[in-house]
Parts: structure tokens; sequence; C-alpha cells
């Protein structure tokens, strides 16, 4: 079965930007960050995708934890953070089409956190604001068929993935089918989506956002239950990650170094290359600056070089 949603021309339109920024980020070596932009991403996804659940540590806090410093703070948050960073250090061995890798990382996710973790709900829920229901989840024994019917549907080829990963997000959300959890693991497993078709997911901490529009975030969610499908929250997610993404293009500008593209470069595997070569993978910086860079891989004896001036060319060391 799939989820109920209309393509419209802002989904359209968002979908066309997004897929020129993942060009842009191919284009512009970004697809390999450096560790440090890694970690910092990390800890912006672990701090956004928590806070929106009402975990108090900070920034410093969560990055002293990555450290494994000690940190004081509320038991629970600790935890809640410890499990986080779990799950996230191990993203790339995730399964976005298997239940079963869906349930383990539930498990670590929410490990001490609540019982039965790891396990779809055994009771019927509903979510309140006040006295009144804001939405009531499907029957505990629909759970495992709607779940699987789900990630059925994830697996068809004729859907775009930036489509599927928004519709799978919203319709967990609605089945709801867990206890608690059930907000970090739909922002969590649409990143997992997301990251098997393009790698620069797997960094990019579009939580950040969710959490500075989180009004608008629940609204989408609750429009979507109302209208019966999950086209508002699709247009809503779309300009999230398009957002970042262009966050990510101007962010990087400032930050990529030479080290950077010298690493990124080496692990091309080109044996032997000129400075058209190096400024063929990199396309935005001078002609100068690649001297520089290429001066510098001698000096760390990157490579070896051998020619002068135009003639010049270089060997990766041995």
């Amino acid at each position: 079965m799939k989820p109920p949603y209309n393509i419209t021309p802002r989904i359209l339109k968002q979908v066309s930007g997004i897929s020129e920024k993942i060009g842009e980020v191919n284009a512009n070596y970004i697809n390999k960050p450096s560790p440090q932009l890694r970690k910092q991403n990390k800890i912006k996804t672990i701090h956004s995708s928590l806070g929106i659940e009402g975990n108090t540590l900070s920034l410093e806090q969560i990055t002293a934890l990555i450290e494994n410093k000690r940190v004081i703070g509320p038991k629970k948050d600790i935890l809640e953070v410890l499990n986080a960073i779990r799950v996230y250090d191990d993203l790339e061995s995730l399964d976005p089409y298997s239940s079963k890798s869906f349930l383990k990382s539930h498990k670590l996710l929410m490990d001490g956190l609540v019982e039965n973790a790891g396990r779809y709900r055994n009771q019927n829920v509903g979510i309140f604001q006040g006295s009144r229901g804001a939405h009531i989840a499907p029957p505990s024994e629909n759970v495992p068929f709607l779940m699987n019917d789900l990630f059925e549907y994830l697996k068809k080829e004729d859907e775009l993935t930036l489509i599927k990963s928004c519709v799978f997000h919203y319709e967990m959300e609605f089945i709801h089918p867990f206890l608690d959890g059930n907000g970090r693991m739909g922002r969590l497993w649409q990143t997992v989506i997301l990251m098997n078709e393009y790698s620069v997911f797997g960094f990019l901490p579009f939580e950040t956002l969710i959490s500075q529009t989180q009004q608008d975030y629940y609204e989408a969610l609750s429009t979507s239950d109302i209208n019966g499908n999950s086209t508002i929250f699709i247009e809503y997610m779309l300009n999230v990650i398009e957002k970042s993404m262009s966050e990510l293009l101007n962010f990087n500008q400032k930050i990529f170094t030479e080290t950077d593209r010298l690493e990124y470069f080496i692990k091309l595997g080109k044996t032997e290359f000129s400075r058209k070569d190096y400024l063929n993978v990199f396309k935005d910086i001078s002609s100068a600056t690649a001297s520089r860079d290429l001066k510098k891989g001698v000096d760390l004896n990157l490579f070896e070089r051998t020619g002068y001036k135009n003639l010049t060319i270089y060997r990766l060391s041995r």
C-alpha cells in the first residue's frame, strides 16, 4: 500500500532545489568532510533532536560526553545523550529497509530509559494537549502490520528517496509504534534512509532547523493528520532539508582547509597527477591556492615532485 500524499508544485520545486545542492556538495568535495566537521555536526544533531524531547544538556556538555569526559547533569539526560552517541556513531551500519535494524536502534536509543526498549508497544496510546486528544494512535495490535507495510513502501524503487524519507517520518509518527522515543526515532530513521543514497545526510544536522521551527514541525504533523495525507509534512521537511544544505554549503566555504583538500585528494587514489588535475577536483580554488596546497603536500612527504613549472608532475609517496 502506498501512503497517501500529493505531489504539489512546491514539492517539485523543493526536490529540484535539493538535487541541485546535492550536486554542489559532490562537486565541492563536501561529501567527504573533515573529522572535525563530522564531530561538530554529530554534536548539533544529538543536541537538537534530544532538545526537542526536553533534554537540558548543552552543546558543551554533549561535546564533553563524546570526548569521554565527566559531566554533571540530570542522570536521565546524560543517559539519553550516551545512548544517542552509540547510535549516531554507528549510522552507516543501519539498514533503512530492515524493521530489525529499526528496532535494534530503538533499543540502543532508549536503553535504560523505558521498559521494553526495542519492542513495539502492546497498549493503546494517545497524544493529548491539555485535556484535548491531539492524536489517537492506531490500536496496538495493528502496529506490527502497519510498520511492516511501511517498510515495504520504502523498498519501492519508483518513489524518490527524498519523498519516501519524509513519508516514512510522518507515517511512523502517526502509527506511534513505541510507548516513548517515537519523535527521535522518526528523525533518526529519516537520516538513515537519506544517507543510504546520499552520504551528505550522514553529517547534515537538519534536526537543528527542526528544533528552531519546532512549532511548525508539530503543526505540519497535526495538519497532515487532519488532511489524512502527509503532503504538508513533506513540504515542511523538504524546506528544512533544503535550508540545512544551504547552510552547509555556506559554512563549508569558511572552514575547509588545505589539509582537508589534501586528505580528500589522496583518498581518490590518483597515483600521478598535475596541478591541472588537482584543480579539476577543486574547481572553486585559484591556481595559486592549488600550488600552495601541493607544496604543502610535498613538504609533508605526501607527494614527490618532478619537472618544472607547467610540466611539473606529482606522484603519491609510497
